[in-house]
């Protein structure tokens, strides 16, 4: 049992997308699930259903076309160092080539939309 689900989930779909799998099956989190929503709205993954009534799950489709390069999925902020940053903080991830997943009062959303919104939080994680 991991302590950071969410890198479990980083690496999971890391090691699926590497491999060429069409799905991928994950524990059910409200914060996972509001990540793979950014996921799909960026094209990092093609469609997800949850599935279940007690023990929920996530089922990803993957998108496995060999032309496409394999995205980097990046914790940043972990239970042991939590990363916050102000509206103001917020940097292009890889010049504009990746986002930062962040956790606002807004919401979970993308680096580009808390810029938007004017609005700081902890930043979760990075693709690119």
């Amino acid at each position: 049992m991991s302590t950071d689900s969410l890198s479990d989930l980083f690496v999971s779909l890391s090691n699926a997308l590497v491999r060429g799998h069409e799905t991928i099956v994950v524990p059910y989190s409200t914060l996972k699930e509001r990540i793979v929503v950014i996921f799909k709205k960026n094209k990092y993954i093609l469609d997800f259903t949850v599935e279940g009534d007690i023990k929920k799950t996530i089922t990803m489709t993957l998108d496995n076309s060999r032309h496409r390069k394999v995205p980097t999925f990046r914790r940043i902020s972990t239970p042991g160092h939590r990363v916050y940053v102000g509206s103001n903080e917020i940097k292009k991830s890889r010049n504009g080539s990746g986002i930062y997943i962040i956790s606002t009062p807004k919401g979970v959303i993308t680096g580009y939309e808390a810029r938007a919104l004017n609005v700081g939080g902890e930043v979760i994680g990075e693709v690119y």
